[in-house]
């Protein structure tokens, strides 16, 4: 039995027929031919396949698709800015060298933008000291589910940080 989902791709309003069991991972990556989301553990431990939904980072390995209905999903590729240039998350991994093998890259991006997304959202008030910002402690736990086994970590929080103090 198929089931008619119809959800914002990327900022596209999409539909299309899915199988019961399907995970979001499939589907955007076969479905779509979005291939910037990669498959790792297919357990939902490294992250690798990180999507937003609704803003909120997802291990797509697990996310039924059925489950995207009404939703908003963003992938890597859609993280980009509207006139093609690459978003402030992924321009500071780029320039903290944050990125070797890549594999790993556009999870951790989608989680940094996810926390961006917090942080932006009330949990840092414009004008207030810099006490507010996340310090890396806190980068390191929210980036927990995001495995890799290039960088040894220090760039991607590097670049979390600095991205932070931009964002100040």
């Amino acid at each position: 039995m198929m089931h008619e989902i119809t959800f914002f791709l990327n900022e596209k309003e999409v539909t299309c027929k899915v199988k019961p069991a399907t995970v979001l991972l499939d589907l955007i990556r076969d479905g779509f031919e979005l291939k910037g989301t990669k498959p790792g553990c297919h357990e939902g431990e490294c992250g690798a396949c990180t999507v937003l939904v609704n803003d909120a980072p997802v291990n797509s390995c697990l996310f039924l698709a059925v489950n995207a209905n009404g939703k908003r999903i963003t992938t890597i590729e859609g993280l980009t800015n509207k006139d093609g240039s690459l978003h402030a998350v992924q321009e500071v991994l780029v320039e903290s060298g944050a990125v070797q093998c890549g594999f790993c890259t556009s999870g951790m991006a989608m989680s940094i933008k996810a926390m961006l997304h917090q942080y932006e959202s009330g949990h840092h008030v414009p004008g207030e000291s810099l006490k507010n910002l996340p310090d890396r402690e806190e980068i390191k736990k929210y980036l927990e589910g995001n495995l890799c086994r290039c960088t040894g970590y220090v760039k991607i929080i590097d670049a979390a940080e600095k991205l932070f103090a931009k964002e100040v």
